[in-house]
């Protein structure tokens, strides 16, 4: 990355640097690497509509005070950190079980490098007092917009009511 010092790094260094771009469920990224190759549907299981490649990866970002809203898509996705302060992952499984992850060196409870979303688990994430945290993210099979779903505020507090408090925090109106 050059002779950039750690601490002459910042969100816009990298939005610039990476071209980032708005993402549908906040933050900023861009996507790195899509395979060439793809998998048929029908060697697919029955909730993909339509071939997918084998894996797809992207850089992601979140500055302080935004949030990637709770969603879910059809694979599973690895996060990895890159740079920055940790970032907390709240995870609701289809159960309604909620966890909370820390992304990072160095954070809250036992912070990893890379952390792994099964595939139909909700998802939301922040950063952990801290100005941004620089990610990327592996999908395989390889992420389409098809595969991602942002269910609303009201869905998602009827199915978990019991998580209405974080439910409202990590959506959007």
């Amino acid at each position: 990355m050059g002779n950039e010092k750690a601490m002459d790094r910042s969100a816009e260094y990298w939005m610039e640097r990476l071209r980032l771009a708005p993402h549908p469920e906040g933050g900023w990224f861009r996507e790195t690497y899509r395979s060439r190759e793809v998998i048929a549907e029908s060697a697919l299981p029955s909730r993909f509509r339509g071939e997918r490649t084998f894996a797809t990866g992207i850089y992601f970002l979140l500055q302080k005070g935004e949030f990637s809203a709770f969603h879910s898509i059809n694979q599973d996705e690895t996060w990895h950190f890159y740079d920055g302060g940790a970032l907390t992952l709240h995870v609701l499984d289809p159960e309604g079980d909620y966890r909370r992850y820390s992304l990072g060196l160095s954070g809250a409870g036992s912070p990893s490098p890379q952390i792994t979303i099964p595939s139909g688990w909700l998802f939301a994430a922040e950063t952990e007092e801290h100005t941004y945290t620089l990610a990327g993210c592996t999908v395989a099979p390889g992420f389409e917009f098809a595969d991602f779903h942002m269910p609303a505020r009201d869905e998602l507090t009827r199915r978990f009511p019991q998580h209405r408090e974080i439910i409202t925090r990590f959506t959007r109106v």
